[in-house]
């Protein structure tokens, strides 16, 4: 049976481990390394399906935990799956909900059977075990799926993540046994190990032995140092295959999604830009720009002068600044369209570098040119 997700390796940039490559998904092929934009609830927030087509998303991410709470995994298989129910014909990828369940949740009790949880809107007692979050994602219907895994804090002992690791690799074996849609649904294994090489390397042994069509890393951007997270891909990578994609949960800051590329990862996901974009916080390329403050009262300028995005040709920051201080909604829709067009735009250029095998210059330019350096990065 032919793989519902397959990955070609088109080249390897000269003096990194980045990688460009081709993603065939049953909604569509496309180059990567790439960003997803995440539209938690079915829906990214601020943006239409039409917004996010234009900005050239070509996958996004739904989560497994929020739809099976509300509306239901029923409901939406019952319309037809995500992409007819939110009217979107291209990508998607559903993570497992085990990171909701291990962040969101209260008085979770974990055992081998699965994770029992009270759901943070109604506080009723839950159950979700490897099998239970395979059947929410079937009946979602994505493109890609996720594993459900244990999320054990970063800073963890080691005995504890050793036990963690090997559960997460039970889990995705019941997992994928219970999938029954391999030939138009791509089931995605989650390495986990924290920082702890061997345990990382043995999560990694553990998953590829299964043959999962992609490898996700988990356990990373959850409150340890940017060199940390560079630390554990840098020997984490190698260990999976180079003819699988590999997807970097969580992380979406300029300067990370260009050192993970670095490192060989291909897929990103990330809440942050559409979720400081609420706040009025936009991602330009001379660093952060809070837009609300007052000093852009009376700047007719663009967010950005070097972006050419809908909102950068049409609209200035003293007007957007008016919308968000008045409450209008317009305003952060057009905050959210800049910093997704700006991060889509940035991976476009990522995967430029890779064919130039300049990458390491573009990252320069990034970090230094365009004012990311150690400094200000940390801001995002």
């Amino acid at each position: 049976m032919e793989p519902a997700v397959k990955y070609t390796l088109l080249k390897k940039e000269k003096h990194t481990g980045a990688r460009l490559g081709l993603l065939e998904t049953p909604h569509g092929t496309f180059e990567t390394p790439i960003f997803m934009p995440v539209g938690t609830e079915a829906t990214v927030k601020n943006m239409s399906p039409e917004d996010l087509d234009k900005i050239g998303a070509t996958i996004i991410l739904a989560n497994t935990y929020h739809l099976w709470l509300r509306p239901g995994e029923d409901i939406v298989q019952e319309a037809g799956g995500l992409h007819k129910f939110m009217n979107w014909d291209k990508g998607i990828l559903t993570d497992s909900g085990g990171f909701q369940v291990f962040s969101l949740a209260n008085s979770r009790d974990i055992t081998e059977a699965g994770v029992h949880f009270k759901n943070h809107l109604n506080g009723r007692r839950e159950f979700l075990s490897p099998e239970k979050a395979i059947k929410i994602e079937n009946y979602l219907g994505p493109d890609i799926m996720m594993s459900l895994d244990e999320c054990p804090p970063f800073f963890e002992s080691y005995d504890y993540i050793k036990k963690s690791v090997a559960r997460t690799s039970r889990w995705a074996e019941r997992g994928l046994e219970a999938h029954r849609n391999p030939d138009w649904q791509a089931l995605f294994g989650i390495v986990q190990g924290a920082g702890f090489k061997d345990l990382r390397k043995q999560s990694a042994q553990d998953l590829v032995s299964m043959d999962f069509p992609g490898y996700s890393i988990g356990g990373l951007s959850v409150g340890e140092s940017k060199d940390e997270m560079n630390r554990v891909l840098d020997f984490t990578t190698p260990f999976l295959p180079e003819n699988k994609p590999r997807y970097l949960m969580g992380v979406g800051t300029a300067d990370s999604l260009i050192d993970g590329v670095i490192r060989g990862v291909d897929m990103f996901d990330c809440v942050l830009p559409t979720r400081i974009a609420r706040n009025g916080t936009c991602m330009t390329s001379h660093g952060r720009l809070v837009v609300k403050n007052a000093s852009y009262a009376r700047d007719f300028g663009p967010i950005d002068d070097n972006c050419d995005c809908y909102v950068c040709r049409n609209y200035s920051r003293a007007y957007i600044r008016h919308l968000l201080n008045a409450d209008e909604l317009f305003g952060t829709h057009l905050t959210t369209y800049h910093n997704l067009y700006f991060l889509l735009n940035l991976m476009k250029g990522v995967r430029q570098a890779i064919k130039d095998d300049n990458l390491l210059e573009f990252r320069e330019h990034v970090f230094e040119d365009y004012g990311f350096n150690k400094e200000n990065a940390k801001k995002f």
